[in-house]
C-alpha cells in the first residue's frame, strides 16, 4: 500500500509517496494551478500513478497541506459575509485593540474589516460574565435582521454574542433560526469556532471562518470528487495550523484552522526527521516560491502559539509558531525611488513566474539571479522536466537592476541574493536570539525548493554553523503530511482561582473534554489503541492580563500543588521571576485529542560508492566579488556515499532543490540521506 503527502504552494504543488511495505519514498513536483488548486493535486497524483505503475486501489492514505484559505484572506477573495452580534458590539471589528505594530510608519493602515458596516448587525440578547441570561434572544428581532441581510447578497454569516464562551445557548438558537430562514448560507458561530474570552479576537476568528467557509467547502468537495474519479477509495485528510490532520468534514466546518496548513506540516516533519538524525534543536528554514517560513524546534518539539495575524486580521487558535516573510524564489527584485535594491515582498508566483521560466514574466526574481550565476542549472530544472532560459534572466537583471545601479550583471544578481539572505536571517533572529535562544547551539534545517540554495548565506548572517538538508527538500512539507498525527484542540473557559474547589472543576472539565475528544477521534476513524490526549491549563497571576500555558500529565484531583509549582517555573522561564503567595487564576482548560499515525524515518539511505563517481558535471559558478567565478563540481545527490566529505565549492543537485556548498564549508551525507553542511 502507498501513502501520499501533498503540499500546495504558490508556485509548485509537491508530492511525497511512501511505500508502506518497504519504507521507500518517491518524490514529485508539478506547477500549481492557483485558479483551482485541486487541478494540480489530481494531475500530479495521476502522473505519479502512471509513472510508477501504482494501482489506484493501492493508495491507503492522502494527506495534504494547503494555503488556499490564507491566500483567500490576503487577496480579499472570500464571500460576502455578515456579522450578527450583541446590541452595542457592532463595531468590535473596526475598533480592535489599541496596539500599533508600526508605531512610526505613517503610511501603515489597518486593514478594513472583512465585513462591511452595513452587514454588521446587532440583535437583542445579553449574557453576563458568568453566562447567566440577562436578556433572552429576541427571535423576532433576529428574523428582521436576517430578512435585511438576505437582500444584500450574503453567502456566509458569523455569529458572535457576548460571553457565549460561558453559555452557547443564544448562539445555538440563532444558528438554528438562521439555518431555517436562510438555507444554503454558511454559518459560523463563535462558541464552536473559538469558545474563549477576548471579544475582538473571538469575533475576528469567527468572521474569518465564515469568510472563507463556502469557497473552502467547494474546494474540498471538488478535491474529493476528482480523487474519487481516479478510482482512489480513501478520502483526503487536511493538515491544519497546529500540525495535525483533519478529515475534510471537520475542515469544512473549521476552515480557519488551515491558515498555516502547509508550513505547519513542514515543521512537524522537520521535528521527526531532525530528531531521528540526532539534531533535536532546530531552526526550520522553508523557502518556497512566495515566502520564507521559519520556526523553532527545541528538544524535538515545535514551538506553538495561540494567536497570530493573517493579513492583519487576528486568528486566535492553537498553531505552530511560524514567522513568515515575503521572500521566496519568485520574489521580485527592483530598484526603489531611493535607488536602493529591494527583493520582495511581491512575487511572480506560479504565473507568470520567474523570467527564466518563459511564461511571460518580465521582472527579475531571486530564482533568475541564481540561474544567472549558474548556482541553479542554467538549462533545465526538475531533473530536466522544466527548461529555463538563462539569457532571458540575464537580460532582465541587466535592464532592471544592473543598468539603473551602474553595476555589472554579476554584481546585481549577487546583490539580489545578499539582500534576500539579510531579510531571511532577520526572520531567523526573530524566533531565536530575540526569544533568548543561542543560535550557535541550533542547526538550520533547510528545505523548500530554494532553502538549501541560500542556506549557507543565511547561516552566515545569523551566526549558525551547521545545516541539515533532508532528502528532496523541495517536498518536505508534503513529507510532513505523512509524519503528522490526526489531532484537534478543545478548550473550556473557567476563569476561577486555583483553589481546591477551582482545581476540582478544572479536572472535571478536562475529563468531559476527553470524552468529547474520544467521540471526535472515533468519528475520524481513529482506533482506540492509537489515541492520546495532551492536557494543559492556561493561567495567570491575579491582576495579570495574559496567561501562561502549563502542560499537565493527567487530570489528577490531588495535583493542585504540583500545578502551582509548574506554573511558577513556567512564569520564571517566560518572565524571569515568579510571585510566591499571589493568587493564581485558572483561565482555561485545554485538551488536544491525538490519533497517532505511522512515522517511518529509518536509516535506509544507500547512495553510491564514491564522491568522484557522484559528480555529473562541472560548471563555472559565481560566489561573490571575493571569489568570482569558480569551476565547481556538480554532484547528483542520490549517488553521494554515506560519510564521505564533499568539500566546497560544490553544487549538489536533485529533483526538487539544489544545495550550494561554498569554499570553506563541507558536506557529508548521513545514513538517513540528510546532507549535513558545516564550516
Amino acid at each position: 500500500m502507498y501513502r501520499i503527502g501533498i503540499d500546495v504552494g504558490g508556485t509548485f504543488t509537491d508530492f511525497t509517496v511512501s511505500n508502506s511495505a518497504t519504507g521507500e519514498n518517491l518524490y514529485f513536483k508539478t506547477s500549481s494551478t492557483p485558479a483551482d488548486p485541486s487541478v494540480a493535486i489530481v494531475d500530479g497524483i495521476r502522473q505519479i500513478l502512471e509513472i510508477h505503475d501504482i494501482a489506484p486501489g493501492a493508495i491507503s492514505y492522502i494527506g495534504h497541506g494547503t494555503t488556499v484559505a490564507t491566500n483567500m484572506i490576503i487577496e480579499g477573495r472570500g464571500v460576502p459575509t455578515a456579522l450578527i452580534t450583541t446590541k452595542g458590539f457592532r463595531d468590535v471589528l473596526a475598533i480592535g485593540r489599541q496596539t500599533r505594530p508600526a508605531l512610526y510608519d505613517t503610511s501603515k493602515r489597518k486593514p478594513e474589516p472583512l465585513v462591511e458596516r452595513h452587514r454588521r448587525r446587532e440583535v437583542d440578547e445579553r449574557l453576563n460574565a458568568k453566562g447567566e441570561c440577562l436578556s433572552p434572544l429576541d427571535d423576532g428581532d433576529l428574523e428582521g435582521v436576517l430578512e435585511d441581510l438576505a437582500r444584500t447578497g450574503i453567502e456566509a454569516i458569523a455569529v458572535s454574542f457576548l460571553h457565549s464562551y460561558r453559555n452557547p445557548a443564544h448562539e445555538e438558537a440563532a444558528e438554528r433560526l438562521i439555518a431555517r430562514k436562510l438555507p444554503g448560507v454558511y454559518i459560523s458561530v463563535s462558541s464552536k469556532v473559538l469558545p474563549e474570552i477576548r471579544e475582538y479576537e473571538r469575533t475576528s476568528t469567527t468572521v474569518l471562518n465564515a469568510y472563507v467557509g463556502p469557497k473552502m467547502a467547494n474546494y474540498f468537495d471538488r478535491l474529493r470528487t476528482k480523487i474519487d474519479e481516479l478510482g482512489i477509495a480513501v478520502s483526503p485528510m487536511t493538515i491544519h495550523s497546529n500540525g495535525g490532520l483533519l478529515s475534510i468534514e471537520t475542515a469544512k466546518r473549521l476552515p480557519v484552522t488551515t491558515c498555516l496548513s502547509g508550513p505547519a506540516a513542514g515543521v512537524m516533519g522537520a521535528a521527526v526527521v531532525g530528531t531521528a538524525a540526532g539534531f533535536p534543536d532546530l531552526v526550520t528554514y522553508d523557502v518556497g516560491g512566495t515566502s520564507t517560513d521559519v520556526s523553532l524546534i527545541v528538544g524535538g518539539r515545535p514551538k506553538f502559539t495561540s494567536s497570530r495575524d493573517v493579513a492583519g486580521h487576528p486568528v486566535k487558535l492553537p498553531m505552530v509558531d511560524i514567522h513568515v516573510i515575503g521572500a521566496g524564489g519568485g520574489s521580485i527584485a527592483h530598484v526603489d525611488d531611493a535607488n536602493a535594491l529591494k527583493v520582495g515582498p511581491r512575487s511572480a508566483g506560479a504565473l507568470p513566474g520567474p523570467v527564466a521560466y518563459g511564461r511571460g514574466g518580465e521582472e527579475p526574481t531571486l530564482t533568475d539571479a541564481n540561474i544567472c550565476l549558474n548556482r541553479l542549472n542554467p538549462v533545465a530544472l526538475l531533473d530536466g522536466r522544466m527548461p529555463v532560459d538563462r539569457a532571458a534572466a540575464i537580460a532582465s537583471i541587466e535592464a532592471r537592476i544592473a543598468r539603473p545601479l551602474g553595476i555589472s550583471v554579476e554584481a546585481a544578481a549577487f546583490g539580489i541574493i545578499q539582500v534576500a539572505a539579510v531579510n531571511m536571517s532577520r526572520a531567523i533572529r526573530a524566533v531565536t536570539t530575540e526569544q533568548g535562544h543561542d543560535v550557535t547551539a541550533l542547526t538550520l534545517f533547510a528545505f523548500g525548493g530554494a532553502g538549501p540554495l541560500h542556506a549557507v548565506e543565511v547561516a552566515r548572517e545569523a551566526g549558525i554553523g551547521r545545516l541539515l538538508v533532508p532528502q528532496e527538500p523541495g517536498t518536505m512539507c508534503a513529507r510532513g503530511a505523512l509524519l503528522s498525527d490526526v489531532s484537534l484542540d478543545f478548550v473550556r473557559m473557567q476563569l476561577s482561582p486555583a483553589t481546591p474547589e477551582g482545581w476540582l472543576r478544572a479536572c472535571e472539565a478536562l475529563r468531559e473534554m476527553a470524552d468529547r475528544g474520544n467521540q471526535w477521534l472515533a468519528s475520524e476513524k481513529v482506533e482506540p489503541e492509537v489515541r492520546e490526549f495532551n492536557l494543559a491549563i492556561d493561567a495567570h497571576y491575579a491582576g495579570q492580563n495574559h496567561e501562561i500555558r502549563v502542560p499537565l500529565g493527567i487530570a489528577d484531583e490531588t495535583g493542585l500543588d504540583g500545578f502551582l509549582e509548574r506554573f511558577a517555573r513556567a512564569h520564571t522561564s517566560g518572565y524571569g521571576y515568579d510571585i510566591p503567595g499571589l493568587p493564581v487564576i485558572i483561565v482555561s482548560c485545554r485538551l488536544q485529542a491525538v490519533g497517532r499515525v505511522p512515522k517511518t524515518v529509518a536509516p535506509s539511505y544507500v547512495g553510491g560508492g564514491s564522491v568522484a563517481a557522484a559528480q555529473i558535471d562541472e560548471r563555472s559558478v559565481y560566489f561573490g566579488p571575493a571569489e568570482g567565478w569558480r569551476a565547481t563540481p556538480i554532484y547528483r545527490r542520490s549517488a553521494l556515499p554515506i560519510g564521505q566529505s564533499v568539500p566546497g565549492p560544490a553544487i549538489i543537485d536533485e529533483m526538487s532543490s539544489t544545495t550550494v556548498v561554498p569554499a570553506g564549508w563541507g558536506a557529508v551525507v548521513d545514513p538517513f540521506g540528510n546532507i549535513v553542511v558545516t564550516n
